[in-house]
């Protein structure tokens, strides 16, 4: 189990650039699948679960070639199907959250598409179903293997129909898409999600010929096709990342640059930081946070009532970046409520918080109340373990902002998500070894 050792106390200087978007990733590289010419993707994240997900794209039979950082070419001209049966894939594709939009891709273009139950973070329930049932409406035959936990599809040819989501899925909606891209006719999806990612997986099956409208909106309308083409795609900045750095500022008191964020695809998030007081400039492409020498202070609503910030399908607050702004409101002037809708774990980690000196109520599973201490008091160093990715990075930033040297165990669940950030972080004055 790796380790982080980290000195806290320290400002920060200077700039960062995120890296490609994890959860855009995960999407574009199981759409590889879709095609057997070659598909040419650059500002691929260079993390563990990304990496795990080439890896199974490479067992699968797909040629997989590294053009350089982040540059990557697939070609799956030649998949082995007869992998999916395998231990190999039983026990590799459960380690993998993302293995999931492997289905659809496969579903559609050879008509079988099986999975373990996918893994990933403890952050509470995941559920499959929005997947299945899609796949059902499309005409697949489902079976499930309770014994093995595994999962499977079967179509002789995908039909376009309509379907209503029961939930706004980012990955079921990304799923379902990839799939209907390949029916026969028609395939109309409501309540679809419309996250900037899955916008960019939209935009490249058109490259690749697929016929998708609505994009960007919660109705998409896909005319299936015969067959999908290569193409050339980038990915998009990653937004948790962009919102996590913005939360390192606040807390180091820090001035620093944000590099080529995507502004146009940062939806609520400059809005949220704004609302906690965080002062934020453009500049170009650019995120520029200025040091905070006198704290910050939360907006309460018009009434003189608390602030609430809660998760919402996009293009409302993403989930991901909650638990960073819980560890930024515990310094601000004023109190806010977390409301996190979606995970029932996902607060979890506030006891190391409180035990670090930070006021905070856990209401329950879903709601937390911070009384920020306005840098009155600092917080202070203290042992911990990451108990998932955004909660992991949350408790760094709170080391880094903290009084003397904190310890962070089970770091692999941060480098699950976050690419070589100790080094980035040391780059811009951290104070941070790798154990």
């Amino acid at each position: 189990m790796g380790t982080f050792k980290i000195e806290g106390g320290h400002q920060l200087h200077g700039e960062i650039t995120p890296q490609g978007a994890k959860n855009e990733a995960l999407q574009i590289l199981c759409a590889v699948l879709l095609t057997s010419e070659e598909v040419a993707i650059t500002n691929i994240p260079d993390i563990v679960d990304v990496n795990k997900l080439i890896s199974l794209l490479k067992d699968l039979g797909v040629k997989v070639q590294k053009k350089g950082q982040g540059a990557y070419t697939f070609k799956a001209d030649d998949v082995n199907l007869d992998y999916l049966q395998s231990t190999q894939f039983k026990e590799d594709g459960r380690g993998l959250r993302g293995s999931i939009m492997l289905v659809g891709p496969l579903l559609a273009r050879f008509g079988k598409g099986y999975i373990p139950k996918p893994g990933g973070d403890k952050i509470g329930r995941r559920r499959l179903d929005t997947h299945f049932e899609g796949f059902i409406k499309l005409g697949a035959n489902f079976r499930y293997n309770k014994e093995e936990h595994f999962y499977g599809v079967e179509a002789e040819r995908l039909q376009g129909t309509y379907m209503l989501l029961d939930e706004a899925s980012v990955t079921g909606t990304a799923n379902i898409v990839m799939a209907a891209s390949l029916a026969e006719g028609k395939t109309t999806i409501y309540n679809a999600a419309c996250e900037p990612y899955l916008q960019q997986l939209c935009k490249m099956l058109n490259r690749m010929g697929a016929k998708i409208s609505g994009i960007g909106s919660n109705l998409l309308e896909i005319e299936g096709v015969e067959s999908l083409g290569g193409t050339e795609h980038r990915m998009l900045p990653d937004m948790i990342e962009i919102g996590s750095w913005i939360g390192l500022a606040a807390m180091t008191k820090s001035e620093l640059t944000i590099k080529n964020v995507s502004w146009e695809d940062l939806g609520q998030i400059p809005t949220v930081f704004r609302k906690l007081g965080i002062q934020l400039e453009r500049r170009g492409d650019d995120i520029f946070i200025p040091e905070h020498k006198d704290g910050y202070e939360i907006q309460n609503y018009i009434d003189g009532s608390i602030l609430t910030v809660s998760d919402a399908p996009w293009p409302g607050m993403t989930p991901d970046l909650l638990s960073i702004i819980l560890v930024m409101a515990t310094q601000a002037k004023g109190e806010v409520l977390i409301h996190q809708k979606m995970f029932e774990s996902r607060l979890f980690f506030v006891d190391k918080l409180i035990d670090m000196g930070a006021k905070i109520i856990l209401c329950d599973p879903h709601r937390a109340t911070v009384i920020g201490h306005n840098f009155k008091s600092n917080l202070k160093a203290t042992t911990m373990v990451s108990p998932d990715i955004r909660a992991g990075v949350s408790l760094l930033i709170a080391a880094l902002s903290a009084k003397g040297t904190s310890t962070i165990h089970n770091i692999e669940q941060i480098d699950r998500g976050y690419e070589n950030i100790d080094t980035r972080l040391r780059a811009i004055g951290a104070k941070i070894t790798r154990v």
